[in-house]
């Protein structure tokens, strides 16, 4: 038995995902980094064994009740681990995404100014003071009343709801109308009522088109449908909903975001009238501190809001405590390089770098000790001379008596830790083990590591001729967010990756890149956002390898003689999938007072079929069994079907072997969803030129997979293509044909050109603050071969 002291946390026989019962044992209180090819197994150690396992032992504490359903998801597969305190997560993961969460929620600090504002505001005379809940957006008691707190008011048009007057209503002239049954509903209401749907729309009275579009009414008519060939049709009682009515109320009810999504294409927004876009009350817009409302406090950025209060006249001894408590939160904050965001920012604008940033300067502030922190690449998104500054933050969590777990692949970050644990050697079925666990300098005698490698630059170096542009394409001027006025010119046919510090404008340059732009061409988009959000959605139906694979199985033998078509093999349709869990092989726990949280179906443990669709088999394996291949298996399994290993080639292309065919959209990162979704790309068949655009393809990949990537992205460009990446990476950028420098520093402090021109020449680059670190990557040679 190892005392309640025990200076290190020791995992024996951890079996989590592709883990083979490890044994390892980190040290307590100091900085230990987990590394490791992506799929290695490292996230399977550091998070799903060591923090899964402090979470059950917390979930223990609690109530019966909720301890009854926490155990239906499981305790994390390992023979046992001792000298482990509690635990705080901080991953990548992002919450749903809300439009009234923003920085300041995040932080708390939109607490600390409402309680400011509330106590130590300038008051008109006469008012009476108001709680602090009144001025948040987010209350009834503070919210603007005519948009409900949101700042903006949604309107539609004629124009908007009509695209294309010369069709008649039953042509489809309104366009925000659903289709199928329900858009037939409407039109044969409409032709009940009197009017005339096959008329074109522009010939019909204005008075008549004003009400089919924008009348509250709701009239209940008895409708005669048109007789069609072989269908009986009987009368029914249709009511009918104006266009804008339908299309507000999908917006502002649905629960699909494909719909809402569709009916946004119809609306408008404006800044409130009422508000003016602050989404308060006026009441709580009439208190003002230094001058100012909390709504243009809450819409300056952190580190200029610090200084307004830093140089607020009020000296009441409230007004000084509550400054000074905001001051020192925004500090840990601006120390974290994220000094340019405003508190009224909302989330879902955020990148999941910055969000788990956020998240990080909270943790700095709430004083705990003694725990074990785990955080998911907190350099994810960082560009090098921020990641200085993240190092002392995380310096200061070891120093207030804390062990910090960081399962990282940035190098810098890998060099400054005390204790590195190194897992592989390679993906999948063939990682899960535990190479290296010791000071980071006794890495490089493991000879199989990948990261040894690159960590004592023993990476191959490849000279690679600057390729000479086919052309120009100018983008700007553009002015938008901190852009102002901003012209770039990007080369085509060549690789160009787009630089500098977080928030300097790179995203919003790049995102003014369009097909209309001349000399564009074909442009394709490849960003971070999840390829589906249900465990329904997987990497085999994003790419339509599934199409395929179950055509192989309808194709059995077995399949035929009971007659199972290709829908047999769908999880998606009843039929051949489990009913139980409606082929999700999952069913959602309700958790009441925690997050729900998914656990295996207790019918079919996770298959997604009945027992009669998976007795069907191919080459020995059923359905569930083939969706459970990684990439690379699949590959063997079947290179006697050349469509399959086609898809399968270019999701190894990008280094994605080690994922399970049927790995739910939900377990996937932002950069393994890009990297999807760029593999769908490259099965295509390519016509002529094309643009790729892609945000930070890099993240969350090891430097042995960042070559993988970069030399099929230079292969994209060697045949024709022009790709262009918004990269913190040194060592894609120094293997770049051109370089776009923004900056020098973030917010308003950045949003111009500080330089553009061949990685050599930007390396020299004087007012920039990438220069030295590309200049440093230059020289060690670092660069993936094209």
């Amino acid at each position: 038995m190892h005392s309640p002291h025990d200076p290190f946390v020791r995992v024996r026989g951890a079996r989590e995902h592709n883990l083979r019962g490890v044994d390892v044992d980190v040290p307590r209180d100091v900085l230990a980094v987990f590394t490791g090819v992506s799929g290695s197994g490292k996230s399977s150690l550091a998070f799903g064994t060591i923090y899964a396992e402090a979470q059950r032992r917390y979930f223990e504490s609690v109530a019966p009740y909720a301890r009854r359903l926490i155990h239906q998801v499981g305790a994390p597969k390992v023979g046992e681990i001792t000298g482990l305190p509690p635990a705080v997560s901080l991953q990548q993961r992002r919450s749903s995404p809300t439009s009234r969460s923003s920085v300041g929620t995040v932080t708390t600090l939109s607490n600390s100014l409402r309680m400011l504002f509330s106590r130590a505001g300038t008051y008109p005379e006469g008012a009476e003071r108001l709680d602090s809940d009144a001025f948040s957006p987010n209350t009834a008691a503070g919210a603007c009343p005519a948009c409900h707190g949101l700042g903006l008011v949604h309107r539609t048009t004629e124009e908007l709801l009509v695209p294309d007057p010369s069709l008649s209503i039953r042509e489809g002239a309104i366009a925000a109308w659903p289709g199928a049954w329900q858009g037939k509903n409407l039109r044969d209401v409409l032709d009940t009522l009197g009017h005339d749907v096959d008329r074109p729309w522009r010939e019909l009275a204005a008075a008549d088109r004003e009400w089919i579009l924008f009348t509250d009414e709701q009239p209940v008519v008895t409708v005669h449908p048109v007789r069609e060939a072989g269908r009986i049709q009987r009368p029914y009682q249709g009511t009918y909903m104006s266009a804008r009515r339908y299309v507000m109320k999908t917006f502002s009810d649905s629960k699909s975001p494909t719909l809402r999504a569709k009916a946004e294409r119809f609306l408008t927004s404006a800044p409130c009238p009422a508000c003016g876009g602050s989404r308060l009350r006026p009441e709580a817009l009439a208190v003002t501190f230094a001058g100012r409302t909390i709504a243009e406090l809450a819409a300056l950025p952190l580190s200029e809001l610090a200084e307004v209060l830093a140089g607020a006249a009020d000296t009441s001894e409230t007004a000084r405590v509550l400054t000074e408590d905001l001051r020192a939160r925004i500090a840990t904050v601006t120390e974290l390089g994220l000094g340019y965001l405003s508190p009224d920012r909302a989330t879902p604008t955020l990148s999941a770098g910055e969000l788990q940033r956020l998240r990080l300067a909270t943790q700095l502030r709430s004083g705990l000790f003694g725990v074990v922190y785990v955080l998911d690449e907190p350099s994810a998104g960082l560009h090098p001379a921020d990641t200085e500054a993240l190092l002392t933050v995380l310096d200061r969590l070891k120093a207030a008596g804390n062990s910090v777990f960081v399962v990282e692949h940035h190098l810098d970050v890998v060099r400054h830790a005390d204790w590195l644990v190194d897992v592989g050697p390679h993906a999948g079925e063939h990682g899960g083990r535990v190479l290296h666990s010791g000071p980071v300098a006794a890495l490089e005698g493991v000879e199989e590591s990948a990261t040894a490698r690159f960590l004592f630059g023993r990476a191959p170096v490849q000279d690679r001729e600057v390729r000479a542009p086919r052309g120009w394409l100018k983008v700007g001027p553009v002015t938008r967010h901190n852009l102002r006025g901003v012209t770039a010119e990007v080369p085509l046919g060549a690789f160009t990756a787009v630089t500098g510090v977080s928030g300097s404008g790179k995203s919003t340059l790049v995102g003014e890149i369009t097909e209309e732009l001349p000399g564009a061409g074909r442009l394709v988009r490849v960003d971070q956002k999840p390829i589906g959000r249900t465990p329904r959605s997987n990497l085999a139906t994003y790419t339509g390898l599934f199409d395929v694979v179950r055509k192989v199985f309808a194709s059995t033998e077995a399949a035929k003689e009971r007659g199972y078509g290709v829908g047999r093999f769908s999880f998606n349709v009843a039929g051949g999938r489990c009913e139980t869990c409606q082929g999700e092989g999952f069913v959602s726990v309700e958790l009441l007072f925690l997050p729900s949280t998914y656990a295996p179906c207790p019918d079919c443990a996770g298959a997604r079929y009945n027992p009669a669709t998976l007795d069907v088999a191919y080459h020995g394996k059923n359905i569930a069994q083939v969706l459970d291949l990684t990439v690379e298996a699949a590959a063997e399994f079947f290179a006697d079907t050349p469509s399959v290993v086609r898809s399968l080639r270019t999701l190894l292309d990008v280094g994605l072997g080690y994922l399970r065919l049927g790995q739910p959209a939900t377990e996937l990162s932002g950069g393994e969803a890009q990297r999807i979704k760029l593999a769908s790309e490259l099965q295509r068949a390519r016509r002529g030129h094309t643009l790729y655009l892609l945000d930070e393809p890099t993240t969350g990949l090891h430097p042995a997979d960042v070559e993988v990537l970069t030399h099929r992205l230079h292969q994209l460009v060697d045949a024709g293509n022009s790709v262009i990446v918004v990269e913190h990476d040194m060592a894609v950028v120094a293997g770049a044909d051109w370089v776009i420098d923004l900056g020098p520093g973030g917010g308003d402090r950045g949003g111009r050109i500080v330089a553009a021109g061949p990685p050599k020449d930007v390396a020299r680059a004087e007012d920039s603050r990438t220069a030295p670190y590309l200049a440093r990557a230059l020289g060690s040679g670092l660069r993936p071969t094209a």
